[in-house]
């Protein structure tokens, strides 16, 4: 039963932040783009005044995963990384906290590009 509560809750917290970007891109000017920028951003403000770390607690990975999730991992790494090198820490943080992340991402991306070719539409 927790498993399948944890599962839940992740479903539907991400498919919350899902549903309100889509949203966003239905009913606004903005494009899909703009509206991960804004997803960043927010992630990066709600962790800066530290409310994204509860949700995250709570959604578990229904919080980490969407775009929402990166801009707050950027803020914990920095945070931990000016308090562990100081000032310094501004310029590692951002960069530790999110290596494996991106790094994962260059190479599912390398990886499918070896075995897919592109086609005009």
């Amino acid at each position: 039963m927790t498993l399948l509560l944890t599962v839940g809750k992740a479903f539907l917290c991400g498919g919350a932040i899902c549903l309100v970007g889509q949203i966003l891109i239905d009913r606004t000017a903005l494009t899909p783009g703009k509206v991960l920028v804004l997803f960043v951003v927010c992630g990066v403000a709600l962790g800066a005044v530290g409310l994204y770390g509860p949700f995250a607690r709570f959604a578990g990975e229904g919080a980490a995963v969407p775009i929402t999730g990166f801009g707050y991992a950027l803020v914990k790494g920095t945070k931990e990384a000016i308090d562990a090198r100081g000032w310094r820490g501004i310029l590692e943080g951002p960069f530790s906290a999110a290596s494996v992340g991106t790094l994962t991402a260059v190479l599912c991306g390398l990886a499918v590009s070896v075995f897919a070719r592109s086609k005009d539409k």
